[in-house]
């Protein structure tokens, strides 16, 4: 990548986060969150190992979950420390319990690697799919830390696999172990040298949802506002989503609309309030108990992996973006048919729940209801389409248990 280049482009992100900052919360919270230091509030002694887990964001998060929470399990004396990239997963995991400190990543740069790394001082760092920041990664190398890759997925579009990616690569060299996704991900490492020490266990985010699933904890307000209603959930919607299901939930006003719109900033709220004429807020339905209104806006964060248990079809959003479908596992897990937008090409998951009859992709409105109407007038293939969603959840998991196995194997908890 160049040290050179790599830092142009860090102090242009930089600058560019702090101009954006002048109009965007969002990017106040990334730059408010990296002023406090020291930010490490872990007190260790020498017989107390700590374990980091970095992740970009809520979802990165999500996918090392299962593995931080069976460490905990299984080293209850060990200390658990986690840092995020971005304000959506830090400002919604800040109070994480359990994690002994959770903190912003500061920016990348070789005075913060070592001032980070050494007020950790972990004696293992797991890093969450991706963002290959190279200071931290080099300081973890040349420190001896043990560093794991879980649930990565590379592709060849990625730099590390052009001509010009031999100093990208560098950052691969960081690594003492990958967990991949799939075997074309073990391939592409492969095929610029990396192939002893890769391991395709899949996605770690299937056992996730799984253990959300099988702990379900009802929302019994939601119940009730479904009552006998046949019951769509549409789950981190964007405005593109909204847009397909107008048409459909206007002339369907017997079925039961809940919406979960991604952002849940107060004006995207408003907007998504106009969009569907008549529908009420849960904070609206938890102080009014009106169940009369046929849309459901969500404007928490929080219910949406248990929303889709009360559907009978479920929509995922972001398909209709340029950074694809969002988490399709946690609607399917429940054996509900998942629908979604056409840009889903970069997600495995996706891909592989529309070839297996779980998923169905659309592009237009017109697509959207004709799906919906097969679905709702044919019983059993709502019934198979369900079925085989969850099927494909299940037949999946195990990921988390591989990690451990290579963690406990190689004694990188155990003195």
């Amino acid at each position: 990548m160049g040290t050179f280049f790599y830092t142009i482009f860090l102090n242009l992100y930089v600058t560019g986060i702090k101009v954006l900052s002048i109009w965007s919360p969002k990017a106040r919270l990334w730059i408010n969150g990296r002023k406090k230091f020291p930010f490490i509030n872990i007190k260790n002694n020498n017989d107390t190992k700590t374990v980091w887990m970095h992740c970009a964001s809520l979802g990165e998060f999500e996918q090392g979950r299962p593995v931080i929470e069976n460490i905990k399990n299984q080293y209850p004396q060990v200390k658990i420390v986690l840092s995020f990239f971005s304000p959506s997963g830090y400002e919604v995991q800040k109070n994480y319990a359990g994690a002994d400190d959770v903190f912003y990543l500061p920016i990348d740069s070789k005075a913060n690697a070592k001032k980070v790394v050494a007020a950790i001082n972990p004696s293992l760092v797991l890093w969450v799919k991706y963002e290959y920041w190279f200071y931290y990664l080099e300081e973890l190398k040349q420190q001896n830390i043990p560093l794991l890759l879980v649930s990565g997925i590379f592709r060849k579009s990625q730099p590390f696999f052009k001509w010009y990616g031999t100093s990208w690569q560098k950052a691969l060299a960081c690594f003492s172990h990958f967990f991949v996704q799939d075997s074309s991900s073990q391939n592409l490492l492969a095929g610029i040298g990396i192939n002893k020490n890769v391991t395709v266990n899949g996605d770690t985010r299937f056992d996730r949802v799984i253990e959300i699933a099988e702990k379900f904890e009802p929302i019994l307000l939601i119940k009730e506002y479904c009552g006998e209603s046949k019951v769509i959930v549409a789950g981190s919607t964007w405005e593109d989503d909204e847009a397909e299901l107008i048409h459909y939930v206007k002339a369907n006003p017997q079925i039961k609309f809940i919406i979960a719109p991604h952002e849940i900033d107060a004006d995207n709220l408003k907007d998504v309030q106009k969009e569907f004429a008549g529908s009420i807020f849960y904070s609206e339905l938890l102080t009014t108990q009106s169940l009369n209104s046929n849309v459901l806006i969500i404007d928490n964060v929080g219910m949406l992996s248990r929303l889709y248990q009360y559907a009978d079809i479920t929509y995922v959003g972001g398909g209709f973006g340029d950074d694809g479908v969002h988490n399709v596992l946690e609607a399917a897990v429940y054996g509900k048919p998942v629908i979604y937008g056409p840009e889903f090409e970069k997600f495995k998951e996706a891909i592989e729940l529309t070839d297996c009859g779980g998923g169905f992709s659309i592009s237009t409105a017109l697509e959207l209801e004709k799906v919906l109407t097969e679905l709702w007038e044919n019983e059993q293939v709502l019934k198979m389409a369900g079925e085989a969603a969850k099927n494909y959840v299940y037949s999946n998991s195990g990921a988390s248990k591989k990690i451990m196995d290579y963690i406990q194997e190689n004694r990188l908890l155990t003195n």
